[in-house]
């Protein structure tokens, strides 16, 4: 399982003032506030051509621009340099095995994360606290032509049960060797939290490289990231038409 939420994302102003810098090209910019009239971005201009006329005062990216970033997208990660300049920001709950891949991404990203060094005591194990949608609740496996029966939502179910004697002993004694048993017996699908701090150019290098992988968790991050504003910036021309939805970003991010 994963669980993504609080997602904010930022700098898309500060990203199109410097993709105009190389050329001087400012005055050609044509992004800017929600609004009608000629001092805001009004409806012709707005790159969001499925535009709600909501003029909520929103920053939102102009026709202009978003050409722009597209040929920029376009010529490659060298050209392509403003993404690194649109921040997100997202609260992501996932299994331990996730996150040791996930952990491969470790340029242009800052995390911090739920202890489990200091923390893992800190509640009773429960099913919940761990991933477990893909376990058999029977399975029947074949020894030496000998039947055995493995239930591997059983064995997890034992492991929990473990974990809470070993957390109680702990908690009731302090020696560090019950607290060694939780550690080292922890299965790898116990979900632990993280506060991400990323950027549009990592997510460009995400998606392709996980777009087709086994596991589910890879696939629904494969899906926030499509539905992310502009999310074509990240993965170019073959992105689903974001056209078809609009976009309003408050000045301090969207939420």
């Amino acid at each position: 399982m994963i669980l993504i939420e609080k997602t904010e994302v930022m700098g898309f102003e500060q990203a199109i003032r410097g993709t105009r810098n190389p050329m001087n090209s400012w005055d050609k910019s044509d992004s800017g506030i929600c609004k009608s009239g000629d001092s805001g971005i009004g409806c012709s201009n707005c790159a969001a051509c499925d535009c709600e006329h909501t003029y909520d005062h929103s920053f939102q990216i102009g026709k202009n621009d978003h050409e722009l970033m597209m040929k920029l997208v376009n010529g490659g990660p060298v050209h392509a340099k403003f993404r690194r300049m649109i921040a997100v920001y997202v609260d992501i709950t996932a299994p331990l095995y996730w996150w040791k891949e996930f952990d491969t991404y470790k340029v242009g990203t800052v995390a911090n994360s739920c202890s489990t060094m200091h923390k893992i005591h800190a509640k009773e194990f429960t099913l919940d606290d761990f991933s477990h949608e893909h376990l058999l609740p029977d399975l029947i496996v074949k020894s030496n032509d000998i039947p055995i029966p493995y239930r591997p939502l059983n064995l997890l179910y034992d492991t929990i049960e473990a974990l809470n004697v070993y957390r109680e002993k702990f908690l009731e004694t302090k020696e560090k060797d019950w607290w060694w048993q939780m550690i080292q017996l922890l299965p790898s699908s116990f979900n632990q939290k993280r506060t991400i701090m990323l950027n549009y150019e990592v997510l460009a290098g995400i998606y392709p490289m996980r777009k087709n992988h086994k596991l589910d968790e890879w696939r629904e991050l494969y899906q926030w990231i499509e539905g992310l504003p502009y999310s074509n910036l990240i993965v170019g021309e073959a992105a689903p038409e974001f056209m078809n939805k609009t976009f309003h970003i408050p000045k301090e991010g969207l939420k």
